[in-house]
This record gives structure tokens, C-alpha cells and sequence, in this order.
């Protein structure tokens, strides 16, 4: 029977998505522009973060900070948003839905945002898809910020807030039919970055001035297991994670896994804390959370998604090894490479110091922007050889934006082209009609094509300038993957047993590397992707256990073998 549902939804997810069976983070979603003004003045921009997604009536639905509305999914590929403001309107405040909780009961789904105002509503609906909602609870006293719902199997409802870096996470029982505590909240999990070297605060994990945060409260019951997840040390950092804790209770006490469950510090798209686990339809779990940027904000960011699961000894993982690369919604990583990194680029202009190669340097960070925002601007990218071409994702940044807030209407238009001698071009992708906010369009083409160059032409920007901050090409190099990587060491010292230098032998053929490691030699479930170095300073280590490693090598055309695992006591 679960086949069957897995056959079917399969079926059914290719059917809404127009045969689209993969993507690509981030998440190309019609992010709002931040609404406050003071986190605006180094320019206007696109900002999320801490999503929750509940599957309910087979259906999926997404929410995130200050989006003014929500997003439903028949298949986790094609989102389609829903404009609406929960805050009532004498709440005179930015935050709209602020990192919100959201639970689905029986028929019922449940949104609260975060406040402690005593006035705040929980609201409810049976029918989220036409935005039809009505109070739940008039006044939600207790509050939260960072509030998460949970539901247990044995009709029990339980909340879980905190956001902080002095105070835990904190849980509390409510009523399940007024909605209002049962005695109490309780001390759930603090940070103990003394021991847990990924919790220090700092992009680096060096915390040298401030004390790590813990937020983003989420809870997940496996197999009788209750999994208390928690983001830290900071949203502002590659580093930005979440962790889990693990018990046999809803309020504990818990038990820290020693690394963090969800953690992309390296690559393309960085960041994977304060989010949300959930199901599809075939029973596979998913861990949606939020990717940093925070360049004209510390709160500039987006949203990524990731296979999750958890393993025959109940250790909950999460799969960020190629995060940003092109993934099967179905069955994991395609094995599509990127063709372009640091590849040669030419554009029709430039504006300042915002300069061509940072296009394709894999750094969300960076960007080219052209002078303006006209029609015919564009940037070309050299492949170096004749390639096979499965997927392109076009990125791109703020460059003197002018929007606040959410908008509707908006929309990006531009065309693709490609050639395989950089003189003749033909049509790759036409999406001079497109009438919908594509920030970060992913698209898989219908058949793979052989080309050497692909030209980006503008079209139409919503606001700002023509800027990209990745135009990032998938597909297969025609030479040879690089041979396993040589030499792999690991030096961790007794002074401070969470860090360690890693090294490793360079290979000429490569343009990163994937470093794994775990806590023992069959859990390597953490990767950290490193362009264009054979080194690493790695601080992220449970000071306590001994750490197993393994490497593998990457270009345009495939991935290495990976190492044998190395132990480091």
C-alpha cells in the first residue's frame, strides 16, 4: 500500500509541476522586501527566514517571517501564495507573523506569531487555500517568541518557545480545547558551546564577543522518541544550524545529539538553521530552514530545503551534501555538476565595484550588477568546453531596490541563449512572457543540450538594477572526475578539542571538496563543500568524542571516491 502512495504521488506531483521532477536551493519563492525601514539603509531587499511547513490535506503549506500571506504546494515544486496579514491592526509593528508556529489538528490548522503582547490571536482554519480564517483564541496571553505548536499521537498539545542567548528553550502543556496553559513553562535545553564546539557564536565559531543564541523551537516524534530541535548560534552565519535533543517525554528531559542536525556552512547557498521537519505525501521526511545572506542586513535571507531522515539507531540527520545543486523532489541529488564556477564571463556593463566574476563564484554574498536595469543588459558565461546542459538557475540580488514590504504584480522577464562557438546563439530558455517574481528561477530544461556558452539578456526587473548573484549552470563536463583525494589529515589539539586544521593533499582536476564527519565511522552525516582550497579550520566538534572524517573531490564532471574514514581520537 505505502508503494502505491508513493507511485501515486509521484504521478501526481509530476503532473502539477508541468514535468518539472527536480530544484534547487534556495527556494524560488516570491520573497517580501524587508518592511523596517532602519534595516533597510544600506538598500532595500528581499528577507525571510524561520519557515515552518505542515503537510495538511495532502497539501503542503509554508510560512516565514514577514511575507504578508503564506504559500500552499500540491508538490513541494510549484508554490503559489496566498496574500494575507494576520496582525490585527492597532498591533503597530514591522514584524507581520514574525517567525511563526503552525500545527495541523484533525481538520484544523493553527498560526500564531511571535509576540508577548497579551492581545495576539491564534487563528484557525479549515480551509487555508482560500484564506479563510477566523480566532481560534481572542488573546493568547502567555505569548512566546519563537513559539512552536506540537500536538502529541495521545491528544495531548504541547508549545515550545525561546529566543535568547542568556535563557533556554522553554515548554509548556496547553488545553487542547481552550488552547490556554496547563500549569507553568519549563526549562527545556541551553546551549552548552563549552562542550559543543558548532554552538559558539561567530562565523568562524570563534565567539569572541557575544554569547550564542538559541531559537527557532520545533519538535518531532519518531518510534516513541520526542526530538526537541533548536537553531543556533546566530542567523547572521554560515554556521547558522539547527540542533536537536532527544527524549522520552515532550518536556523531557533530553538528551543532546552532539552535532547539529541540519548544518550547511559551505557552498553556494549557506545556512540551515531555525526550521521545520515534516512528512510529504510517501511518508519521506523533509527539514525546510533558513539560508543566510546578510549583507545589507544581518536579517537578510532566504529559504532552503532538504532531505531528512532518521537512521536504525534513531539519530535524526539531515541531507545538505550538494544542497544548492539540482535535486530530485523524489530521489536525491541528480548528480548534475556545476559547469561554471570561476569560469571566464563577459557582460554589457558594469556597475562600480560589483564585478563580473561574481556571478559565478559561488558566493551568495557577491554579485555582479550592471549599470542599470535596462532591457539588454546581459552577462555570458564561458563553460571552457562543450558540456551537456541539464539545468540553469538564474540568482538574483538587490541592487537599489525600491520596494518595502511584500509585493504582488512584480515580475522578472529574460531570456537564455547558448553557443557552442560563443557567435551563433539559439533560444535556450524564453521567459520573455513570464508575468511572475522569480528571485531566484531554477529551470530544468525539457531534454539536455550540448553548448559551451550561455548569455543571460534582461528583459524586465521588477525594481533596481540588473544584478546576478549566480548564474549557475548543471549539468556534465565531457572529461574525466577527479581521482580520491591523498593525504587527508585532521590536527586536533588537547588545548581545545572542539577545533581541528584540516589538510589534505590539492587536486589539480578540482574546483571543491565535500569534507564529512561524524561521531562514528557509519554516521558521517555532516558535509562542509570548500572551493578552491585544500584546507579547512573546523571548530564545530562535541569536545568530548572522537571524530570520524572521510573527503571527496569535485569538478564539472562527477565526484571522486571518497576516502576511507580517518579517526581523529
Amino acid at each position: 500500500m505505502r508503494k502505491l502512495i508513493f507511485i501515486i504521488w509521484l504521478l501526481t506531483a509530476a503532473m502539477h509541476s508541468g514535468a518539472q521532477t527536480t530544484y534547487c536551493n534556495p527556494l524560488n519563492l516570491d520573497y517580501g522586501y524587508c518592511p523596517i525601514p532602519n534595516f533597510t539603509e544600506w538598500g532595500k531587499h528581499r528577507a525571510t527566514a524561520d519557515p515552518v511547513i505542515v503537510n495538511y490535506k495532502g497539501d503542503f503549506y509554508l510560512f516565514s517571517t514577514n511575507q504578508w500571506g503564506y504559500w500552499w504546494s500540491p508538490d513541494l515544486l510549484k508554490w503559489n501564495f496566498v496574500s494575507r496579514k494576520f496582525l490585527k491592526p492597532w498591533h503597530k509593528v514591522y514584524d507581520e507573523l514574525c517567525a511563526p508556529a503552525v500545527t495541523v489538528m484533525g481538520d484544523t490548522m493553527l498560526v500564531f506569531g511571535s509576540t508577548y503582547s497579551k492581545n495576539f490571536p491564534i487563528w484557525m482554519s479549515t480551509d487555508p487555500k482560500k484564506n479563510e480564517w477566523k480566532e481560534a483564541v481572542d488573546s493568547f496571553e502567555i505569548g512566546g517568541w519563537d513559539p512552536a505548536f506540537f500536538p502529541d499521537d495521545d491528544g495531548r498539545l504541547y508549545m515550545y518557545n525561546g529566543s535568547s542567548n542568556r535563557y533556554p528553550l522553554y515548554g509548556v502543556e496547553l488545553d487542547r480545547k481552550t488552547l490556554q496553559p496547563l500549569g507553568t513553562r519549563k526549562e527545556m535545553y541551553l546551549l552548552e558551546d563549552w562542550r559543543y564546539g558548532w554552538q559558539r557564536f561567530g562565523e568562524y565559531l570563534d565567539n569572541t564577543f557575544l554569547d550564542p543564541f538559541i531559537e527557532g523551537a520545533w519538535m518531532t516524534r519518531h518510534n516513541g522518541k520526542y526530538y526537541l530541535q533548536y537553531g543556533a548560534p546566530g542567523t547572521e552565519f554560515s554556521g547558522y544550524a539547527d540542533g536537536v535533543v532527544v527524549g522520552d517525554h515532550p518536556l523531557g528531559p533530553f538528551t543532546p545529539q552532539p552535532d547539529p542536525f541540519s548544518y550547511k556552512p559551505g557552498g553556494f547557498a549557506r545556512g540551515a538553521g531555525h526550521g521545520a521537519t515534516f512528512q510529504d505525501n510517501a511518508q519521506k521526511w523533509w527539514h525546510v530552514s533558513t539560508v543566510v545572506l546578510s549583507v545589507k542586513n544581518n536579517f537578510e535571507r532566504r529559504l532552503g530545503l532538504w532531505p531528512a531522515g532518521f537512521d536504525k539507531d534513531g539519530v535524526m540527520y539531515c541531507n545538505t551534501a550538494f544542497g544548492d545543486y539540482p535535486h530530485y523532489i523524489t530521489q536525491g541529488f541528480t548528480s548534475w555538476m556545476l559547469l561554471n564556477y570561476n569560469k571566464p564571463v563577459a557582460v554589457s556593463s558594469t556597475l562600480g565595484a560589483f564585478l563580473p566574476n561574481y556571478a559565478t563564484d559561488e558566493n551568495i554574498k557577491t554579485y555582479w550588477s550592471a549599470a542599470t536595469g535596462n532591457a539588454g543588459e546581459w552577462i555570458q558565461t564561458d563553460l571552457g568546453a562543450v558540456s551537456t546542459v541539464r539545468a540553469i538557475q538564474v540568482n538574483y540580488a538587490d541592487q537599489d531596490a525600491e520596494f518595502l514590504g511584500k509585493q504582488t504584480g512584480i515580475y522578472h522577464q529574460y531570456k537564455l541563449m547558448h553557443s557552442t562557438d560563443g557567435k551563433k546563439w539559439e533560444m535556450l530558455v524564453d521567459k520573455s512572457r513570464n508575468r511572475t517574481d522569480v528571485p531566484h528561477d531554477y529551470t530544468e530544461l525539457p531534454k539536455p543540450v550540448k553548448t559551451r556558452f550561455i548569455k543571460l539578456e534582461n528583459i524586465h526587473m521588477p525594481t533596481g538594477k540588473f544584478a546576478i548573484s549566480g548564474l549557475r549552470v548543471f549539468g556534465a563536463g565531457p572529461g574525466n572526475k577527479p581521482d580520491t583525494v591523498k593525504s587527508l589529515m585532521v590536527l586536533r589539539t588537547e588545548k581545545d578539542k572542539r577545533s581541528a586544521w584540516i589538510k589534505w593533499a590539492p587536486n589539480d582536476y578540482a574546483y571543491a571538496y565535500n569534507i564529512y564527519f561524524g561521531t562514528a565511522p557509519d554516521k558521517l552525516y555532516n558535509c562542509i563543500m570548500v572551493h578552491s582550497s585544500n584546507e579547512y579550520y573546523f571548530k564545530g566538534m562535541d569536545r568530548t568524542l572522537p571524530y570520524y572524517f572521510s573527503i571527496e573531490a569535485i569538478n564539472e564532471n562527477g565526484v571522486s571516491a571518497r576516502t576511507a574514514v580517518l579517526q581523529s581520537p
